[in-house]
């Protein structure tokens, strides 16, 4: 099996040891993203503005997508965020959890973890 590693350059993929996105077994494994932002808005769509970029890089789109993962810290902060799944995925919706836990740094809202098909 090949496996493609793809890599953002964000601060934490050297720090921590991981990559942005793995290439294997016929899908795209995106890692949890975080995005910037004051509000959770914002970050849930800077967050899935990296993930759409990924997938790019492995030839895949946000309609591939079919599984998602949310992590808050705080589950009351997810339905803000609805809007912005419903318009990123609508037409295509993935099977998704949302989980409510720690993040690595209390600065983040919202954190979105995907897998997508490869093509």
């Amino acid at each position: 099996m090949t496996i493609k590693r793809i890599h953002s350059g964000g601060e934490f993929e050297a720090k921590i040891g991981y990559c942005r996105a793995v290439v294997a077994g016929g899908f795209v494994h995106v890692a949890g993203t975080v995005g910037q932002g004051d509000t959770v808005q914002e970050q849930c769509r800077a967050a899935l503005d990296t993930i759409k970029g990924a997938l790019e890089q492995a030839g895949s789109t946000l309609a591939d997508v079919v599984r998602v993962n949310y992590y808050l810290p705080d589950a009351a902060e997810f339905e803000p965020c609805w809007p912005i799944l419903s318009e990123t995925f609508g037409a295509n919706p993935p099977a998704a959890t949302m989980i409510e836990c720690n993040l690595i740094d209390p600065k983040y809202r919202i954190e979105i973890e995907v897998t997508a098909l490869a093509h």
